[in-house]
């Protein structure tokens, strides 16, 4: 990787991979922290050539995710996995989708491992616990009290984002040691899933899958070379919260689980081929 212009408390690297671009940023101290308004921690973003349309880019993002997930967790010990979301809801589909996909393991043990061959395999558990509006329970409440009786060292969350811009939908793919607060991008913050509300390292994965309305009209605004307006009506519109999404958002859902999927079966399972993992999940 090749380091960019450095702030006081923050080391930032990027690099290019068949296409995909790799930032990667660590704030490393409360210096780098206020400077640019995130805990200190590590957070990398691939930027995609496509939405994932290419069978080269997500087998690209695959490996890069897998590689840089390894380097955040820890090298021994059972890892939670979470899908948030709502399956119901094709923008809010990823986690569920994406759990769907992972070869969870810790009920493999003993006998049963050595005469399957699978004596080396990492522990793996993996749920999608719903949303609020479907359990009445905070999904917080619901990690929280599996990581108190699975006792995890580390937490793996994967959710669909809210993006900033446009051009993002579908074609980034942000990965975070630091947590996540839920639902805070569509104005529906819940509660945050960290290594301080839970106790163990929480590792977030997320990749953009919807945008709000006034973002939308402000990108078309400026790529066709018009100013923004200013006053009270756009931003009412905005306040609303309506959500875009692309209109093939279920392809780029499907595609999107099954990358981020393979890539974090390979970083669990390091020893196990693709075609190993393919027969298991699928």
């Amino acid at each position: 990787m090749q380091p960019k212009k450095q702030t006081d408390g923050v080391r930032s690297l990027m690099q290019k991979q068949n296409g995909v671009r790799v930032s990667a940023i660590t704030i490393f101290n409360e210096a780098g922290a206020r400077a640019l308004g995130k805990p200190q921690g590590n957070y990398v973003t691939l930027e995609l050539p496509d939405r994932l349309e290419s069978p080269a880019t997500r087998e690209t993002a695959r490996d890069i995710l897998s590689q840089q997930l390894q380097r955040m967790l820890p090298e021994r010990g059972t890892v939670l996995v979470v899908g948030l979301g709502n399956e119901n809801i094709t923008p809010d589909a990823l986690g569920p989708k994406c759990v769907s996909l992972l070869f969870a393991t810790r009920h493999i043990t003993g006998e049963v491992a050595k005469q399957a061959g699978l004596g080396t395999l990492r522990a793996v558990a993996a749920i999608a616990p719903g949303v609020l509006g479907q359990t009445g329970i905070e999904t917080a409440e619901i990690i929280e009290s599996l990581v108190q009786r699975v006792q995890p060292q580390a937490v793996l969350v994967i959710d669909a984002l809210a993006s900033c811009r446009l051009t993002r939908l579908g074609t980034t793919i942000q990965l975070t040691d630091t947590g996540i607060a839920p639902g805070s991008g569509v104005g529906n913050r819940r509660v945050e899933l960290s290594a301080r509300t839970l106790g163990v390292p929480v590792i977030a994965i997320g990749i953009p899958t919807v945008v709000d309305a006034t973002t939308l009209a402000l990108d078309v605004l400026q790529a066709n070379g018009l100013d923004a307006p200013s006053g009270q009506p756009l931003e009412q519109f905005g306040e609303r919260l309506m959500m875009v999404t692309p209109k093939e958002v279920d392809l780029m859902i499907d595609r999107a689980a099954e990358t981020l999927a393979m890539g974090i079966n390979h970083a669990l399972q390091p020893e196990l081929s693709e075609e190993e993992l393919l027969s298991i999940v699928k």
